[in-house]
């Protein structure tokens, strides 16, 4: 609601009609809408649902729906979620028994689907509505009309001045209009007197603040419902094609369905990567890229493209990110016969620290027989340095993430790896319920660190394997946000919105010049503001010193101001 200054000065008592001729002359300077206080005796159905909703189209409550929705996304962040890691979750139910039933009756384990939350979204989506609809028309009328006319009395208003001049009364409103136009008010001429008007960028950014908001809460809403993200292991030589069954892992949102994945597929030629050899930042990464080749569709031409960490390769509505790397030992395994079961296979390891030392399981599911001829399957627990430090310095942890001084440690064992059971399991993990070691001589688990080119032979003629080499291999994930860009867009115009909102200032100002008693051009100028701001009385008393110049000033009989300082106004001339 506008303010309006309705004090008059010392010793006067308003005229009858003059505190709403001041309050018309204040009126409009915002859009915000009038709240009227209700009758609550007659408050019926109707008048009570008209009261809620201008409450829930207020700008405080709107506010503090923003304000409830972000607290309500703090436990999304804090609490494992179902839709985006259930293994986490399942996690989380085993080690609290006790809290997690009651996270299920909260729904904190899918906070951003839940009743509340959803309710939250859509009443603030409702308020801002309602908030945006009724200030657009208001503001629209605003502009298409004109500034009000004068008040009666401008001496009334905060910021005043006056002089008189020689300087005819048309001459000096053509000047006035001249100069607010050129000042960049709204300004017209209305009795004897000229109007104007300034700072509409103010409820112009309050308007795209609002609007912006809305944006982002439709684009959120929409990213949420048809997103898809998935992630894929590839080794150097190999490929990859955008469909459900080729991802490691994958999860989208409710609407999503396959149709909507992007036809396209690519290789992995190499991947580069370079580190910083010595000083603070050794072993920080200087080269970090993959080398691809892709196509789009089922006959699309092949294109080369680099993908590097924060540059990934846009396809259609997909993006194609570049998120890890690591090494896969490359092994050849022969049965007790010497049949070879595995040949110059590369088996990815995952990292467990910035220098890349990994970890995994090796696997030879089938062709294995021990010495008595009975099929077996067996697994390895690898454990695998780029960079080893040497014999005799310290544990099996690499020294620097490029392959300087690779080596490979594995712990044998054979049996059923579990894998025909139909119960899902990690490639790069062993379940030993169903397996046995291999032992030493001394009876404990047989286990051999080896260099490129070594073999580890195992116990009583089983077999052996043969460390080959190392192939690298590179993580990638395949997202697709739709609104992203939407949401991006309100942003920042909504930043924009805002200080456009919080640092221009809606003021009005008006110039009377009409011929005094004797003779002579009196010169009013006042100015209004919603609030009291004292960049009003500073841009009146500069307006009023660029209009002195083509009004000089004439000499008052009764005071005798010093006619060249324009700058002093009458006595009580402005008023805070």
């Amino acid at each position: 609601m506008s303010k309006t200054t309705t004090n008059a000065p010392t010793g006067q008592t308003p005229a009858p009609g003059e505190d709403q001729d001041l309050g018309a002359a204040g009126s409009q300077l915002s859009t915000t809408p009038r709240e009227d206080a209700p009758n609550l005796p007659s408050l019926g159905v109707i008048g009570w649902a008209r009261w809620f909703w201008r409450q829930l189209t207020s700008m405080r409550v709107a506010l503090l729906l923003l304000l409830l929705l972000s607290l309500a996304a703090i436990p999304g962040s804090l609490i494992p979620q179902a839709g985006s890691d259930a293994t986490a979750v399942a996690d989380f139910r085993d080690r609290h028994e006790t809290l997690a039933p009651i996270y299920d009756k909260l729904g904190l384990f899918h906070v951003y689907s839940s009743v509340w939350f959803s309710a939250i979204y859509i009443l603030l989506f409702i308020s801002l509505i309602g908030c945006i609809v009724p200030r657009t028309w208001q503001f629209v009328g605003q502009l298409r009309g004109r500034p009000p006319a004068a008040p009666k009395r401008l001496t009334r208003l905060p910021a005043y001045t006056t002089w008189r001049s020689e300087a005819e009364p048309e001459q000096v409103r053509e000047a006035a209009l001249a100069l607010l136009k050129k000042r960049l008010f709204r300004a017209h001429a209305t009795g004897d007197a000229i109007a104007a008007e300034k700072g509409y960028l103010r409820e112009v950014g309050n308007l795209a603040f609002h609007i912006a908001l809305v944006v982002m809460l439709i684009a959120f809403g929409w990213g949420q419902l048809f997103k898809s993200e998935g992630n894929k292991l590839i080794l150097e030589g190999d490929g990859f094609a955008n469909t459900l069954t080729q991802y490691d892992d994958f999860k989208s949102g409710s609407l999503f369905t396959q149709d909507d994945l992007d036809a396209f597929s690519f290789n992995l030629q190499d991947f580069q990567g370079t580190y910083e050899v010595s000083g603070p930042n050794r072993g920080t990464p200087r080269t970090y890229q993959a080398n691809v080749t892709y196509s789009v569709g089922a006959y699309g031409k092949e294109q080369q493209a680099t993908i590097k960490v924060n540059e990934p390769l846009e396809v259609g509505n997909s993006k194609v990110y570049l998120v890890s790397h690591g090494y896969a030992p490359i092994v050849t395994v022969r049965d007790a016969r010497g049949n070879v079961v595995m040949n110059n296979e590369a088996v990815a390891l995952l990292p467990l620290d910035e220098n890349v030392t990994s970890s995994g399981a090796i696997k030879v599911m089938d062709g294995y027989r021990n010495a008595e001829g009975e099929k077996e399957q067996l697994g390895f627990n690898a454990f695998f340095v780029p960079t080893f430090a040497g014999e005799g310095h310290g544990t099996m942890l690499s020294q620097f993430p490029a392959v300087l001084n690779p080596r490979l440690a594995l712990s044998a064992y054979h049996g059923d790896l579990g894998v025909d059971s139909g119960i899902p399991q990690s490639v790069y993990q062993l379940d030993k319920s169903h397996l046995k070691e291999f032992k030493d001589s001394k009876g404990e688990l047989f286990k051999k660190r080896l260099k490129v080119g070594e073999t580890m032979t195992l116990p009583n003629g089983a077999g052996s394997v043969t460390f080959e080499g190392v192939q690298e291999w590179a993580g990638f994930q395949v997202a697709r946000q739709p609104g992203s860009g939407w949401a991006l867009a309100g942003a920042i115009v909504a930043i924009f919105g805002l200080a456009a909102s919080l640092f221009v200032q809606r003021r009005r100002v008006w110039v009377r010049a009409v011929r005094g008693a004797d003779g002579v051009t009196v010169v009013e100028m006042a100015g209004l503001s919603p609030s009291e701001s004292a960049k009003v009385p500073e841009e009146l008393g500069d307006l009023a010193g660029l209009l002195y110049e083509k009004a000089p000033g004439a000499p008052d009989p009764d005071h005798d101001p010093d006619p060249t300082d324009p700058a002093v106004p009458a006595e009580g001339a402005e008023k805070q």
